[in-house]
């Protein structure tokens, strides 16, 4: 081997023959080589970003528009701990990363050296493994360990339940080629995987059959999900068995008029005597987590007789506290199973639609009362956001940072005539430190326009997915800012301790506008509800630069407006 470092370049190559063609670089020393490696490779594009946090949710939210794992890549040392937040974002929502982290030989780990901590694990459980790599390369044997353990990464962030891999490579002085040229080996072993059958056996064909002989009461609920394929099959299942479905906008299952969207509002002011008749004899639940808490308090104390989870692979989450049968096999294997199905002939399709009905009732209902709230006398966040909505190109990425634009989006809803809109939010563990950067990331690999829904707190502290030197003309920003963290007076308990104000709600005066100016973005204020339409429509033209819209309010009316319209759809139980 004439290159001491050619087994850490070809990681790079290898890289782009598993397809994996996008990297996001953080500048550093120790990583010279893994920078070298893939920034020079014709054929993966590289972007340079410096905050690591940052640069970790950029990549998740390539991962999630490319559908295949983006490289992160690392120095030693803290800028590696960076990576965590996104790393366990991607774990918990299921999105591939292949995360590489620089390091110090092992031998100077503990020995008060620079940009060195324990490095091996750092991510413990957030990952689905951690490889360590040989940091001696005079043996023939070490190149073959480095090529199978970095096919190994590729082929476990890929394989189903999907998430981030980490590889933490040691890299010992010099870390610069000299004159050396950068080449890649003209034969690289690719250890490609293929995947078994995920379709339904004959056991699993046998139960559904039976059971769909006796059900009275069948209820679909879907919980964030992005796959665009699997609408036109559940679409068709639901309509052909008239079995509801629940899928709030994480769902990304506006695209039909049956869809359950607004669960969470009439689930937490109905009746006892509705939530009964609502209850189902089997529940079949697909998806990751479910944002509507009344739904998860309905579903918990009005538990399905059956309840099937489908899910192909991993641990699986009894959210409602209720499964019985977990159907290991791909969501749209199932799906595709039911709507080619010969129907059970004792299948009771009256009893089926009269339950459809009730559900569909509800809803109609709800959105009704939801339309007939709107305007109030103050233009609160909950307005703002449902106009947006309404307002949405027909092929677009909206973006929900968490806390509470992402409860309003869903509270809105989006309707069918809008199957285009795919829907994104860090739901996986929540947290709003990366929404903006996610949101970046997507911007920087689609030709759609991405529209970020955001709050301060959010939008703020990730000011960072913007300190790089990337265009991003297809970023459209609604910032609602209420100068502070308005959730806390929204939800239970905090509103009642004397210290909400300074330690939870976190009072703060920024406005977005002075950050426009420091970007060069285009800044516009929506202050009124006249401005309103005309604000919405320029926010979402094309330009050629990012856009963002800062509407400014105040918590505590955005509160009286949501509690007002929770207050109306209860007293219509009432009455």
């Amino acid at each position: 081997m004439t290159n001491r470092l050619q087994p850490i370049y070809d990681i790079a190559a290898l890289c782009s023959s598993r397809q994996l063609r996008h990297a996001v670089l953080c500048p550093g020393s120790r990583n010279a080589p893994l920078i070298l490696a893939f920034s020079r490779h014709p054929d993966i594009h590289c972007l340079s970003i410096s905050d690591e946090r940052s640069a970790a949710f950029i990549a998740l939210g390539i991962s999630q528009q490319v559908d295949v794992p983006a490289v992160i890549v690392s120095t030693s040392g803290s800028a590696a701990f960076n990576f965590a937040p996104a790393v366990a974002e991607a774990y918990f929502a299921q999105i591939p990363l292949l995360v590489l982290t620089a390091d110090r030989p092992t031998e100077w780990v503990g020995q008060q050296d620079g940009q060195t901590i324990h490095q091996q694990d750092i991510f413990g459980k957030h990952v689905k493994r951690s490889f360590q790599l040989p940091q001696e390369y005079d043996h023939a044997d070490n190149y073959w360990a480095i090529n199978r353990m970095v096919n190994e990464a590729i082929s476990l962030t890929q394989q189903e339940p999907r998430g981030p891999v980490h590889i933490n490579v040691p890299l010992r002085e010099p870390l610069y080629p000299g004159n050396e040229k950068t080449e890649y080996s003209s034969s690289i072993r690719v250890m490609s995987e293929v995947s078994g059958s995920s379709g339904i056996d004959s056991n699993v064909a046998a139960k559904v059959f039976k059971k769909l002989s006796e059900a009275k009461s069948i209820l679909l609920v879907s919980g964030q999900q992005t796959s665009g394929e699997l609408r036109t099959t559940v679409f068709e299942v639901s309509r052909r068995f008239h079995i509801p479905l629940i899928g709030d906008a994480l769902s990304n299952l506006h695209g039909a008029d049956a869809t359950i969207q607004h669960a969470d509002l009439f689930l937490g002011a109905a009746s006892p005597d509705v939530l009964r008749s609502l209850q189902p004899d089997l529940l079949i639940t697909i998806g990751e987590g479910t944002l509507s808490k009344n739904l998860k308090l309905f579903l918990r104390s009005h538990k399905a007789a059956e309840h099937w989870h489908i899910q192909e692979a991993g641990n699986v989450a009894d959210t409602f506290q209720s499964v019985t049968d977990v159907l290991r096999v791909s969501a749209g294997s199932f799906f595709r199973f039911l709507s080619e199905m010969t129907l059970p002939p004792l299948f009771d399709l009256n009893s089926q639609i009269a339950y459809e009905k009730r559900w569909t009732n509800e809803e109609q209902r709800t959105v009704q009362l939801l339309n007939s709230f709107f305007p109030q006398s103050e233009l609160g966040e909950a307005e703002v956001v449902l106009n947006l909505l309404r307002g949405l190109p027909p092929s677009c990425n909206v973006h929900l940072a968490n806390s509470m634009s992402v409860r309003y989006a869903a509270h809105a809803g989006l309707i069918s005539s809008q199957p285009g809109v795919r829907v994104y939010s860090n739901r996986g563990t929540s947290g709003i430190d990366g929404c903006t950067s996610t949101a970046v990331g997507h911007a920087l690999t689609s030709n759609v326009p991405n529209i970020l829904i955001t709050g301060d707190m959010a939008f703020f502290y990730d000011r960072n997915a913007f300190w790089h030197n990337y265009p991003l003309p297809n970023l459209h920003i609604l910032l609602l800012n209420n100068h502070g963290g308005g959730i806390f007076k929204m939800i239970d308990g905090p509103g009642n301790i004397a210290e909400l104000d300074e330690f939870l709600v976190t009072r703060q005066p920024l406005t977005a506008k002075k950050l426009c100016e420091e970007f060069g973005f285009e800044y516009s204020e929506l202050d009124s509800r006249r401005k309103m339409s005309n604000a919405i429509k320029d926010l979402l033209e094309p330009s050629t630069k990012t856009k963002v819209l800062e509407f400014s309010s105040g918590i505590d009316t955005n509160k009286s407006i949501l509690l007002s319209l929770k207050r109306l759809i209860k007293d219509s139980y009432e009455h």
